[in-house]
């Protein structure tokens, strides 16, 4: 390497920050006239929860909201992505269903306030709250007639109550998590699934499907009524973001380098290659047949290109064999240990993760040459082992986060110097530790640490590294841009 290498940095306008979503850290359940959406209920069920426990307070974000942003600020972070509670603002979430007043203003307020700061705001519409009325009604993402009418006119309302202040939009986060775990394997909400153990309603074999083609369906007319009628006056830009992790042939068998392009079609083309290219693809097709839905004309000329970024939020990296017998995962093997017998990486806390910042910049790579647009890197992250049982002390000397980043961040640059990829934005998740979903409070991925006895708010290790990595790693700006040191005083 030369020193003119070591000198390379990311463009000036990259944009890096932190991610959350409402029901994670807002808590205030009941508070503002907010209804109540499907994981409100769902959280509270016995077993449904690792710990037990649900989101009626989680980081207690809606009533410490400036306490956040203040902290965000400290860090020095360029933007901010959060996540919008359908049913603060329409608590029955109808299209003929009451705005809720207070929970525009509380969103409208907390906008301006990050503006204050020079922190820009990226605003994802729907991270999992579906309002329950909805799924009452007429069984939420299920219904196509009246879920894509129901979600457009939500983001309506929300592009004209925030949009002259919001330039970045993201319809919907991660539809493979919203379509598999909520209506396949039944472990998020609503919980449905074939399994009569773990629901008494569902149908593994066809209701993720359907769900994913409705979320798809939702997405792409919400982005069509922007460009329509938004985006002239508003000039901003609207996307989604899709979960999905890289995945490694197990060795060089062909039929295992098939399959790890199977896991890849399964994970992200599903909705990938509808959003981007007009088709589901092949593989799809061939596994599922008739139990996969059709686009009409119509439909696939508004589904086409409806996002205008790839958002991409990714973990790790799979070692992928054939034989595999989870529909889900395309009937691909995932493991994480080599032929030889060793470990693709660092464990986390979670089964499904471990540390392999290669994986990442091949990913990169892979989306984008196949998609072609530039890529918003919406989530990232590592849930260090145990963490829930350390102390304080301990919690924040978080070496398997900070060395996780560390790789991260360097195949980053790679990939965006060394190899051409055009990535505009990076957010770790998550700025907080907060309500992990099915694991409850035991999964920490914050690089700030939340005593969940007082709300004290602790930043880790890894904070303190991405915030001087990135202060060093973006070129300045015309007011030297922010630098990479921040007060914890």
């Amino acid at each position: 390497m030369t020193s003119a290498d070591v000198t390379k940095k990311l463009p000036q306008d990259f944009i890096w920050g932190f991610a959350t979503a409402s029901f994670q850290i807002e808590g205030s359940a009941d508070v503002g006239g907010r209804g109540k959406s499907i994981w409100d209920d769902f959280s509270k069920q016995p077993g449904k929860t690792m710990d037990g426990r649900d989101g009626d307070v989680a980081t207690d974000s809606y009533r410490l909201w400036k306490e956040d942003i203040s902290l965000l600020a400290q860090y020095r972070v360029k933007s901010y992505r959060f996540s919008i509670s359908w049913s603060r603002i329409i608590p029955l979430g109808g299209r003929d269903d009451p705005i809720n007043p207070k929970g525009i203003a509380f969103y409208s307020n907390f906008i301006d306030a990050l503006l204050e700061n020079g922190i820009i705001p990226f605003v994802t519409l729907y991270h999992w709250d579906l309002p329950q009325a909805l799924h009452d009604r007429y069984g939420g993402w299920l219904n196509k007639d009246e879920i894509v009418q129901d979600y457009v006119r939500y983001a309506k309302v929300c592009f004209e109550a925030f949009g002259g202040k919001v330039n970045h939009w993201l319809t919907i986060n991660e539809p493979w998590c919203i379509s598999i775990l909520g209506y396949g394997r039944g472990v998020f909400a609503p919980g449905r699934s074939s399994d009569r153990k773990r629901s008494p309603e569902g149908d593994s074999s066809t209701e993720p499907w359907i769900v994913g083609h409705n979320v798809i369906l939702s997405h792409a007319y919400a982005v069509k009524l922007y460009r329509e009628e938004f985006k002239a006056a508003q000039g901003g830009q609207i996307g989604i973001t899709l979960n999905g992790d890289w995945a490694m042939p197990y060795d060089a068998n062909p039929q295992n380098v098939e399959a790890a392009q199977h896991a890849l079609d399964v994970a992200i083309g599903w909705f990938a290659d509808p959003i981007y290219l007009g088709h589901y693809p092949d593989y799809m097709r061939d596994i599922l047949r008739n139990r996969l839905p059709e686009f009409t004309p119509e439909e696939l000329a508004v589904v086409k290109g409806s996002s205008d970024f790839y958002g991409m939020n990714t973990y790790t990296t799979n070692l992928c064999r054939a034989g595999g017998n989870d529909e889900f995962q395309g009937f691909v093997d995932y493991t994480f240990c080599r032929p030889d017998g060793s470990q693709l990486g660092t464990q986390a806390h979670c089964a499904w993760l471990q540390d392999y910042p290669q994986g990442f910049r091949s990913l990169l790579n892979y989306i984008w040459k196949r998609y072609n647009l530039p890529i918003y890197v919406t989530e990232n992250g590592f849930a260090v082992k145990d963490e829930h049982l350390k102390t304080i002390e301990e919690a924040l000397q978080d070496n398997d986060r900070v060395n996780y980043f560390k790789g991260i961040t360097d195949a980053l640059k790679d990939a965006v110097l060394e190899d051409g990829v055009d990535v505009r934005a990076y957010f770790p998740w998550s700025f907080l530790d907060n309500f992990e979903w099915a694991d409850g409070y035991i999964t920490r991925f914050g690089v700030t640490y939340v005593d969940y006895k007082t709300q004290e708010r602790y930043p880790k290790e890894s904070a303190k590294f991405l915030v001087k990595w990135f202060g060093e790693n973006i070129e300045a700006g015309e007011k030297g841009e922010r630098s990479g040191v921040f007060s914890t005083d």
